[in-house]
């Protein structure tokens, strides 16, 4: 999860929401990535996405069976759909999103029996770090705004 976080410090030095994400296999990390949705000018570049893409091109296949993904926001409806055709081995993430969490807090899709593919969750790692950082940034943009 520390390397997600300084993902997610990395997006947030280019005024992006801070949220990182990597990708782990048999105790490597494969991919990283920040949010780009801004920079990139696409609302799918949220960094599960990009750091699955890249790890699949890395792994040479879009089944990502042994892979865990480490996130610091519960991630979206989109981004856990990405992880269900990905059919990733688990997901952790930092602290919860209460306005669009897919995996706990509006929805449970990672664990949706009606599904092909369930994800087992972690939820807490760093929370309170991962918790400040978006806080702190958007409190940020608040007093500039």
């Amino acid at each position: 999860m520390s390397a997600a976080l300084a993902a997610a410090r990395r997006a947030e030095r280019l005024g992006e929401v801070p949220v990182g994400a990597v990708v782990v296999v048999g105790g490597a990390i494969v991919a990283r990535a920040h949010n780009q949705t801004i920079q990139s000018c696409d609302p799918t570049a949220h960094a599960e996405v990009l750091a699955l893409r890249r790890a699949a091109r890395k792994l040479g296949t879009h089944r990502l069976t042994e892979a865990d993904l480490f996130v610091t926001l519960e991630p979206c409806a989109m981004c856990v759909g990405a992880m269900i055709q990905a059919r990733i081995r688990g997901l952790y993430f930092g602290c919860r999103d209460p306005k669009a969490g897919a995996v706990v807090s509006l929805y449970e899709l990672a664990s949706d029996r009606r599904l092909n593919h369930r994800i087992p969750v972690h939820e807490g790692i760093l929370e309170a770090e991962c918790r400040e950082l978006l806080r702190g940034f958007f409190r940020a943009r608040r007093v500039k705004g």
